[in-house]
């Protein structure tokens, strides 16, 4: 693979390069820009979620299979797109997402028929995998400041767990007081000026681009990131758990509203509202469940301990979710859930994945782990959907509770030694 450093202007008539931004300056820009991403995504998911099924009209069977071709969707591109970050750019898979983002976010608001919708979902699915490990890989490169990375993965996760809060509130408000096509369309429009100011104000320096033989280079670049993904036996151990926890984290994620409803949730407007309180303290205890544990996560063995608890938090709310006899024991497993277990697992594995990646395959080796994610919620919650039906909504609770068991042991049995991948060493 030939890489070479780009060129840098010589003689008078050069135009002089912009002056980098220091590293304080780039890691609030880059929390910001997570934050506004947040409150756009979030607000528009809020009010799409209802409009499909109010005013598009489409049926359970439709959001389903609408909600499984995006799926795909994305399993097929998030590798690839993983692999033009690291060719061509992390920046220009960044832009690249903000434009196919806002495309899809505003043909949902302009047409609202089924075909359209799924087509749009499966555009939007999409839009993600470009920037999924892009992110993560940029503010590494740029800010270069490697000792301290994981306090801003951390600070990006609570970022956008504050920038969801603010979304949903903005977005419910606005879709209130105008309609929910409009709101849904002006998201899109706003998505697309967050990624003009991305373009204007996130320089790319330190990434050396693939000059020649792009094709050569980006396969050079997959194969490097699938060997690292399976003969290092950490980043192996954190696709297993991944696979795992999203396998039930999203089977949790679908039918908990029905448990909470079986358990005495309002099904008028007051329980609309309860709804999104919920929602709002989980967003809330995530913030400060982050803040608590960033400071342990600069080791293997602290992400190891922090992964572990995670994992076993998810395990005790999915059984207390499961036996709950009564609404409030419901909702404190839910917080706990939403706040606590699934914000500390997705940090984690990123963190810890983000350390033992060499830079030239960072994004491909993140892309890898959203892979996994994607796995999970399609392998292992079609399997508990299956099995719904027999066990009802409190045992399936239970069944998913064995997935955070299963990846609590997972994460015991791993005592690999720690070593940098880059050094050639495979632990």
């Amino acid at each position: 693979m030939s890489r070479s450093n780009p060129p840098t202007p010589a003689g008078p008539d050069a135009l002089p390069e912009h002056p980098h931004p220091g590293p304080r300056v780039l890691a609030r820009r880059f929390l910001v820009w997570n934050f506004l991403r947040a409150v756009l995504h979030n607000g528009w998911w809020l009010v799409t979620s209802l409009y499909m099924a109010v005013d598009a009209g489409l049926s359970p069977a439709q959001l389903l299979l609408i909600a499984a071709a995006q799926g795909v969707a994305s399993i097929l591109f998030e590798v690839p797109a993983g692999v033009v970050a690291d060719t061509l750019g992390r920046k220009k898979a960044i832009v690249a997402s903000h434009v196919l983002m806002a495309t899809a976010m505003a043909v949902t608001g302009l047409f609202p028929s089924f075909v359209p919708l799924m087509l749009a979902q499966m555009l939007w699915g999409i839009s993600w995998t470009f920037t999924s490990g892009s992110d993560v890989a940029w503010a590494t490169d740029e800010i270069d400041e490697p000792d301290r990375i994981h306090l801003l993965i951390a600070a990006q996760a609570r970022w956008q767990m504050i920038g969801s809060g603010a979304g949903i509130v903005a977005f419910g408000v606005f879709a209130a007081l105008v309609d929910r096509p409009t709101a849904i369309v002006c998201a899109g429009v706003l998505m697309l000026l967050l990624g003009t100011w991305f373009t204007a104000a996130f320089p790319e320096k330190n990434f050396v681009r693939v000059r020649k033989d792009h094709l050569k280079a980006a396969l050079g670049i997959a194969r490097r990131g699938a060997r690292l993904a399976v003969t290092d036996r950490t980043i192996l151990m954190l696709v297993v758990v991944t696979v795992l926890v999203n396998g039930a984290a999203d089977t949790f994620g679908r039918i908990y509203p029905v448990h909470l409803a079986d358990l005495g949730l309002p099904s008028d407007t007051s329980g609309m509202a309860w709804f999104t309180a919920i929602n709002l303290a989980a967003y809330a205890t995530a913030a400060l469940a982050l803040i608590a544990a960033q400071r342990r996560l600069d080791s293997d063995g602290g992400a190891r301990t922090s992964l572990a608890f995670s994992c076993l938090t998810g395990l005790v709310s999915l059984v207390l979710l499961g036996l709950a006899s009564s609404l409030a024991l419901a909702v404190a497993a839910v917080i706990t859930m939403n706040g606590i277990a699934m914000p500390l697992v997705r940090t984690v594995t990123t963190i810890w994945v983000n350390r033992r990646t060499a830079s030239d395959i960072r994004a491909t080796t993140h892309s890898f782990l959203a892979q996994a994610e994607y796995t999970g919620e399609v392998l292992c919650a079609a399997a508990l959907a299956a099995l719904a039906g027999t066990f009802g909504t409190g045992g399936t609770m239970l069944l998913a509770a064995t997935l955070f068991a299963v990846s609590a042991g997972t994460v015991a049995l791993n005592r690999s030694r720690t070593k940098s991948p880059s050094e050639g060493v495979s632990t």
